[in-house]
């Protein structure tokens, strides 16, 4: 990486840096700070590497996507989460804007890099000081085998349970999109009973005995014993209807994790009781398609056209990662190509933060994607 960076010389103002977890962030983080000591950095570990222009990095990879732009103003901080998570949130939020020299002022774009589990509380934090006015786009770090070795980074140290929050003042203009790549299945209910992250009942009933019929006993071997679910309900996610774009509904997804007692479904997100939720279901073909469409639909978003396109950033879930398998080289093809094989970085998540029809959303088995202009 540092013979790479010395054969092609340039300055920085943004660093986004991706890594397998089995790096040493500190390590990679004083590289950075020494080679681009003026620039905002910000980024993490990143399930089994990392994608680019130059196809699937896999396991032991290590990516940095670099901004040069004198004329805009960027700015990075990281926090530890502790017990209030909102505040942390709006405080670092604060603390970046500040780092960029726009205190006070909307940023273009927020970009977050945090640990896994109280996404919807930062969002909730960030959305005191911006309300939906600003894209909130970003990921939970993973690592590569859910064991919690996760971490983010940003230019004051690197944390396993905090959050890196970036605000991009872009002078060539930003576009973004954030999609699944799943479709209803035709069953759907009502959550009766919820607490945060665990659905209790649907339309009443146990609502691990509800999915499992919807999906036609998938979960036959967990009803009654309980389970971690997380593989087997991949390309069976529920989904939140978010609403209509042209006619078409956009979902927001939840990935399953475990069935507890009493048929409690364990989830990666917060389902508030009286949500309809709508079965989902997936194939890797869509999967490994929708990744250059998220490309495509940010690029189209750009205020000067696509042809104003320099380069992207995208983040795909580490779930659909899996489920894509030997496949995953044509989705880094199909963002290349979708880009114009203009310079991309992909990193691989354990949830995702976007826009979907104006409110700033964490969800999960999503796709997310940023263009940036010249």
């Amino acid at each position: 990486m540092a013979e790479a960076l010395e054969r092609d010389p340039l300055g920085a103002s943004f660093v986004y840096i991706f890594h397998d977890a089995l790096h040493d962030s500190d390590a990679i983080l004083a590289f950075a700070r020494k080679r681009f000591a003026d620039a905002a950095i910000l980024g993490g570990t990143s399930c089994n590497g990392v994608m680019s222009e130059a196809g699937l990095a896999e396991a032991g990879s290590i990516g940095l996507l670099v901004i040069e732009d004198p004329d805009g103003d960027y700015g990075a901080a990281i926090v530890k989460l502790e017990a209030n998570a909102a505040d942390c949130a709006e405080r670092a939020l604060h603390d970046a804007l500040e780092r960029a020299g726009c205190a006070g002022e909307l940023p273009e774009l927020i970009w977050l890099y945090q640990a896994p589990g109280r996404e919807e509380e930062v969002i909730e934090g960030l959305r005191r000081v911006v309300g939906d006015r600003c894209p909130i786009i970003g990921g939970s770090s993973a690592d590569n085998h859910v064991a919690g070795l996760w971490r983010q980074l940003a230019n004051d140290g690197v944390l396993s349970d905090g959050l890196a929050i970036g605000v991009l003042f872009s002078s060539g203009g930003i576009g973004f999109a954030f999609q699944g790549g799943y479709e209803p299945s035709g069953e759907s209910g009502v959550v009766t009973q919820s607490r945060g992250r665990r659905i209790v009942t649907i339309d009443g009933a146990p609502a691990a005995e509800v999915y499992n019929r919807w999906t036609g006993g998938l979960l036959d071997d967990k009803i009654g014993t309980g389970g971690n679910v997380l593989a087997s309900t991949t390309m069976h996610p529920v989904g939140m209807d978010v609403g209509k774009i042209e006619g078409i509904t956009h979902y927001l997804l939840v990935h399953l994790d475990a069935v507890l007692e009493d048929g409690v479904l364990s989830t990666f997100a917060t389902i508030d009781e009286g949500t309809r939720l709508y079965s989902m279901k997936g194939e890797r073909s869509r999967l490994v398609e929708r990744a250059g469409r998220v490309a495509a639909a940010a690029a189209a978003e750009l205020p000067q056209g696509e042809d104003s396109l320099a380069g992207g950033l995208v983040v795909y879930c580490a779930g659909c990662m899996m489920a894509v398998g030997d496949e995953m080289p044509e989705v880094a093809r199909a963002v290349t190509r979708r880009f114009g094989e203009k310079p991309f970085l992909g990193c691989f998540t354990f949830g995702e933060q976007g826009t979907m029809l104006g409110r700033n959303a964490h969800g999960n088995l999503m796709i997310s994607a940023i263009a940036f202009g010249k």
